[in-house]
């Protein structure tokens, strides 16, 4: 026992002796050599033929593993975005956009055969000036692709329009203004499609396929305008029958508005000739300065009913025959003179572009405006 002890004693000494002097004791010299003849060994394990390439590809594939998310955030950012906007589920059939739409060209007298977007492009081009708000043009792009979809469905059950009987629309103002990108940039220029061209065609590729829905049924009047003077109209006040969704509502937006307060003087000979000429069917009798006068007025505030000589006709009418940007107008005589201010341009039925524009610098998104001037309506 004696002798153990003393061994044992002896060794730790040693061992305190050696970590004293600064001395590598045989346990830590032991662990090294192991250290190193393992290390040895895998070196030589990885340098075989096979298991360099197999090491490689699956540290190929951990690195794809783990950064293939964060990349596909940053290179394309939009399907997140994409995800948050789109719309939910209806509750009903949705109509299905075709590829193509076929289009009357009014200068060449020929149908062309159009991709239906870029066809939305050309009429958005046609129809609201690109220095709007992107929301509005969002919201025009809309329109404008349910009411030529609504034409081409319209033209499938009772036959394209005489004016144009090869094809369901046209490119004029008899349906909606339709330019090709190759007008566009004869017409406005390079800068303009640089500019302008880019911020229409984003905007109804932001949109695209969405359209308009009433009651679970396409919209088949989503009708528009320059701009309201204010108040836009009931589709009976300007058109032959009511639309639920086309009902007067305030435009309050409108201060960029280009037709307000605009004045337009005839002599009374000259009022009385266009009056008679434009609607012939009607005895006016003698037209003078104390048989013209406004009889009643819309809820939208333009002009019913006026009286002209002996006869009676609606305000657009008068607005027609003169060629007056809106029938939102008041009239006064002097002398041989008579004088009309009107505000707005266009029939004030459904969404007026101006208003629309101004509620979208106010913060409205497109489908906000949309609801707004096509009461009832949702986008899908």
């Amino acid at each position: 026992m004696r002798r153990r002890y003393l061994r044992s004693l002896n060794l730790r000494r040693s061992f305190i002796g050696s970590m004293a002097c600064g001395r590598k004791s045989p346990h830590r010299r032991r662990f090294r050599k192991r250290s190193k003849a393992i290390l040895l060994r895998l070196g030589d394990f990885l340098a075989l033929p096979p298991v360099k390439p197999i090491l490689l590809l699956a540290v190929s594939l951990c690195l794809l593993l783990v950064l293939t998310p964060y990349l596909l955030t940053r290179v394309l950012p939009g399907i997140d975005d994409a995800k948050d906007k789109a719309s939910p589920d209806a509750s009903f059939e949705l109509v299905v956009v075709p590829d193509d739409i076929q289009v009357y060209r009014t200068e060449t007298k020929k149908t062309e055969t159009i991709d239906f977007e870029d066809y939305v492009k050309g009429v958005v081009s046609g129809e609201m000036p690109s220095s709007f708000h992107p929301e509005a043009l969002k919201a025009q792009a809309v329109a404008a692709r349910t009411y030529s979809l609504a034409r081409v469905l319209k033209a499938e059950d009772g036959g394209n329009p005489e004016a144009h009987p090869d094809a369901p629309l046209c490119d004029s103002t008899h349906c909606q203004v339709y330019r090709s990108e190759r007008e566009l940039e004869a017409l406005k220029g390079d800068s303009w499609m640089k500019d302008g061209w880019e911020k229409i065609c984003q905007a109804v590729d932001d949109t695209e396929g969405e359209l308009l829905y009433y009651d679970g049924q396409l919209v088949a009047q989503a009708l528009f305008h320059s701009s309201s003077g204010g108040k836009t109209e009931n589709s009976e006040d300007v058109f032959a029958s009511a639309v639920p969704y086309l009902v007067s509502v305030e435009s309050p937006y409108e201060e960029e508005a280009t037709h307000k307060n605009e004045k337009n003087t005839f002599s009374i000979s000259d009022f009385s000739k266009a009056i008679k000429a434009k609607y012939a069917n009607i005895s006016f009798g003698e037209i003078n300065a104390s048989n013209i006068k406004i009889i009643s007025r819309s809820s939208g505030g333009r002009v019913e009913k006026m009286q002209i000589g002996g006869g009676i006709i609606e305000g657009r009418n008068v607005r027609e025959a003169l060629e007056l940007p809106s029938a939102n107008f008041d009239i006064s005589i002097s002398g041989d003179t008579i004088t009309f201010t009107s505000s707005g341009s266009g029939h004030g039925v459904g969404m007026s572009q101006y208003g629309a524009n101004g509620m979208a610098k106010k913060g409205y998104d497109y489908k906000k405006i949309l609801s707004h001037y096509y009461s009832g309506t949702e986008v899908y």
